[in-house]
């Protein structure tokens, strides 16, 4: 039963990634707009991600309550050295969920919609910037066990150029997955071609961003090139990745939407492949080249059984009505946006 828990595990980080990047993306979209369309960019958003922001960081919570049942030791390591990150991020989701609804549903348009706006879009930077470097620090050797100062143990365990990068690299994922998602949503074709640019911008930058990730692992001895490409999975999963970035840009160029968020959850899945496949089942790594593993690691073997059972049956409950919702609400709108 422990790899159906680990199976469900990776599915909700997957799934808060791409769905929840989406989401977080909104803002992201919005704060990098030119100013001449920032208001038309943020109606775009707002409509694009409205009716089921919330239900995305169901997948968190999924993830977080796997992690405290049926791994509890990984779980109190990972709470402990990289608290610090980790409030940041639960602050930026909760600033970014309290502004959104406040700036979407206060009737009056004064000061404090702008005050919302700015609080919105830069904790949306903000919150996937601290999930890559959370991510980055459990397999980077950045968290130091025999520390004996807080800085070492508390701030260098996560603050690094590598884990920073990856932070980054983090945020230009979710500008490209909003910017994919609201093609769709958008019924206005000018509106529609500002989102397909956007779109093509932000997938360059994630490969600037990418290669960066891939210098500043090279610049600190990180054998980032050894995880991805020790192994068949890695050409796989990267020849794939290009594949569908080339077959994404076509469709994109060619006004052909009818795939598109297939290509970009596609893309950004064989990246976690990729980085993934070479760890497992290893979740942490530690400086002194200790690990915690997920196989090694894990609770009792009845609360492992119990928690299997219960995703499972869970999930014959929960994924037909979350698929029903965006069933429901997959319909484009029309905001016309003016570059002029």
């Amino acid at each position: 039963m422990i790899y159906v828990v680990i199976a469900f595990l990776w599915v909700a980080l997957c799934l808060y990634l791409i769905l929840g990047g989406a989401d977080f993306g909104a803002g992201i979209v919005e704060l990098f707009a030119k100013k001449s369309v920032r208001k038309q960019t943020r109606d775009m958003m707002a409509t694009s991600i409205g009716p089921i922001w919330e239900a995305n960081h169901m997948w968190l919570i999924i993830a977080i309550v796997i992690m405290f049942v049926g791994f509890p030791i990984i779980y109190a390591d990972l709470s402990n050295y990289l608290h610090i990150p980790l409030v940041i991020m639960l602050l930026g989701i909760i600033a970014r969920g309290t502004s959104f609804t406040f700036r979407n549903y206060d009737v009056l348009d004064d000061q404090w919609h702008r005050l919302y706006a700015v609080i919105f879009t830069y904790s949306s930077v903000i919150t996937p910037l601290f999930l890559g470097i959370i991510a980055a620090s459990t397999v980077s050797g950045s968290i130091d066990t025999e520390a004996i100062n807080f800085m070492d143990a508390y701030i260098y365990s996560w603050l690094t150029w590598f884990n920073g990068s990856v932070g980054l690299f983090t945020v230009t994922i979710c500008g490209f997955l909003a910017a994919i998602y609201a093609v769709q949503m958008i019924a206005d074709e000018e509106s529609k071609t500002y989102l397909r640019r956007s779109a093509l911008n932000y997938t360059f930058a994630i490969f600037i961003a990418g290669a960066l990730v891939f210098a500043v692992s090279f610049w600190k001895g990180i054998p980032l090139y050894q995880w991805i490409f020790e192994h068949p999975v890695g050409y796989l999963t990267v020849g794939l990745a290009t594949v569908a970035v080339a077959m994404l840009a076509k469709a994109l160029r060619n006004k052909k939407d009818g795939l598109i968020r297939v290509y970009a959850g596609f893309i950004v899945l064989m990246i976690l492949v990729s980085v993934s496949y070479s760890h497992f089942p290893n979740l942490v790594v530690f400086k002194n080249g200790t690990y915690l593993s997920l196989l090694d690691h894990q609770g009792a073997e009845k609360s492992i059984a119990m928690l299997a059972w219960a995703l499972l049956i869970g999930s014959c409950f929960i994924l037909p009505f979350l698929f029903y919702l965006l069933y429901s609400f997959n319909k484009r709108v029309h905001v016309k946006i003016d570059e002029e």
